[in-house]
C-alpha cells in the first residue's frame, strides 16, 4: 500500500519534473534515504538502492516502488561501500540503459550498527571504531562517487546544464552533518568523517563542474522517527520537551523536509547550485550550549567519566543479551556502588 504523498513530499513539486530520470541511493532502506529517493520516484524518478542488510533493502525498494505506478526500483542488499567492485556492480544494475541525473550518495543508515550513530569520548574511543566511521562514511561516499561518476559526467553531457534547459543530468548529494561546524562532544568520529564527506563534495564540484556536474552537500538536524534519533535521542529530554526547546523552532525535523531538500537540488531550479552545503534543522546548529548526557552539563560527563561508565553498562547489558530492567540496575549498583544509580536510571531516562 503507497504511503500518502504529504508523508514524504510536499506539495509545491509538479508530477512528473523527474521523468526519465534515475536515483542511485546508498544506504536507501534507511528513514531518511527512503523518503528522499520515495519523493524522486513519486516524481518520475526510477531508482536503484543498496545496502548492507539484503532483506531490509529489498522491502524498501518494493515499498517505494509503489509511489507511482510503473515505477522502477530495484533493491540490491549484501552491499559493502567499502568494497568499489561491489558498488560498481550494482551501478550495472540501475534500471536503464544510461544512468542520468540524479545520484545519492549517503551513509549507509543500515550497516555496521549505523556508522557513528553511537557515542562515544575520545578516552573510550578505539582506534579500530573511528577507522570503522571512516570507512563506511568517508570512503564508501568516496567509493560510490568512483563507482558512478563516468555515468553523470556522460549524462551531463548529453543534458548539459544550461539556464533554458530544464533537463539537465549530473547531480550528486552526499548527506552529512553539522557536528564539524563547530566540533561535538562524544560525536569525534562521525564529525571528522562529515568533514571529509564535506570537502570532497567541494572538491567534486570545483573538478567536475566544468564538465557540467554539480555537487552539493545536504546536512540534516534531528529528524524524528529515524534511526539516528533512536540511538542518539535524549529520551528524557524528548519526554519533557527540552530536546525540541534547544531547537530555534522548538521541535524535530522530518522525513518530509530532507526530501523538499533533495529534490530541490535535484530539480530545475537547483541548476546553478553547486559546492554549497544545504542545512536543513531549524538552525539548530546555530542554537547556543554543547550536547548535555541526560542531566548532566557539559563539561561534568567527561570530566567525572560518567559517560564512559554509562557506555560500559550498556555494553555489558547487549553482550550478555539483557534489558534494562530493576534488577540489573540493583546488580550494577551493587558491583559499582550506589554512587551511580542517577546514571543509572539515566540510561533509560527514569
Amino acid at each position: 500500500m503507497a504511503l500518502p504523498r504529504s508523508d514524504y513530499l510536499s506539495n509545491v513539486w509538479k508530477d512528473g519534473i523527474f521523468d526519465n530520470k534515475v536515483v542511485f541511493c546508498t544506504g536507501g532502506g534507511g528513514t531518511i534515504c527512503s523518503a528522499q529517493v520515495r519523493a524522486l520516484v513519486h516524481l518520475g524518478a526510477n531508482a536503484c538502492i543498496v545496502g548492507r542488510n539484503v532483506e531490509k533493502t529489498e522491502a524498501m525498494a518494493r515499498s517505494i516502488a509503489t509511489a507511482r505506478k510503473g515505477a522502477k526500483v530495484i533493491g540490491i542488499g549484501g552491499l559493502d561501500v567499502r568494497k568499489i567492485e561491489t558498488l560498481e556492480k550494482a551501478v550495472e544494475r540501475t534500471p536503464t540503459s544510461k544512468l542520468e541525473t540524479p545520484i545519492l550518495t549517503n551513509l549507509p543508515e543500515n550497516s555496521a550498527g549505523a556508522a557513528g550513530n553511537f557515542l562515544s569520548p575520545i578516552s573510550n574511543l578505539s582506534p579500530n571504531a573511528f577507522k570503522t566511521v571512516i570507512d563506511i562514511d568517508t570512503i564508501g561516499s568516496y567509493n560510490t562517487l568512483k563507482a558512478t561518476i563516468p555515468h553523470l559526467v556522460a549524462s551531463a553531457k548529453k543534458h548539459p546544464n544550461a539556464a533554458t534547459n530544464p533537463d539537465t543530468g549530473g547531480r550528486i548529494i552526499f548527506i552529512s552533518a553539522s557536528f564539524h561546524f563547530t566540533g561535538m562532544p562524544l560525536q569525534t568520529h562521525a564529525a571528522v568523517a562529515k568533514a571529509g564527506v564535506d570537502a570532497l563534495s567541494a572538491s567534486v564540484a570545483l573538478e567536475y563542474g566544468p564538465r557540467g556536474v554539480t555537487s552539493n552537500i545536504l546536512t540534516p538536524g534531528p529528524i524524528a522517527g529515524t534511526e539516528g534519533m533512536e540511538r542518539l535521542g535524549n529520551k528524557a529530554a524528548e519526554a519533557s520537551g527540552a530536546a525540541m526547546r534547544s531547537n530555534p523552532l522548538q521541535r524535530y525535523g522530518s522525513v518530509k523536509e530532507i526530501a523538499d531538500g533533495t529534490v530541490y537540488l535535484f530539480s530545475d531550479a537547483g541548476n546553478y547550485v553547486n559546492g554549497e552545503v544545504l542545512v536543513i534543522d531549524g538552525g539548530g546548529w546555530r542554537s547556543p550550549g554543547s550536547f548535555e548526557a541526560g542531566s548532566r552539563k557539559y563539561p561534568d560527563y567527561l570530566l567525572d567519566d560518567s559517560f564512559a561508565r554509562r557506555i560500559f553498562f550498556l555494553g555489558m547489558l547487549r553482550f550478555f543479551g539483557l534489558e534494562y530492567d530493576d534488577m540489573t540496575m540493583k546488580l550494577y549498583i551493587f558491583m559499582r556502588g550506589a554512587r551511580d544509580i542517577s546514571l543509572l536510571r539515566e540510561v533509560q531516562g527514569k
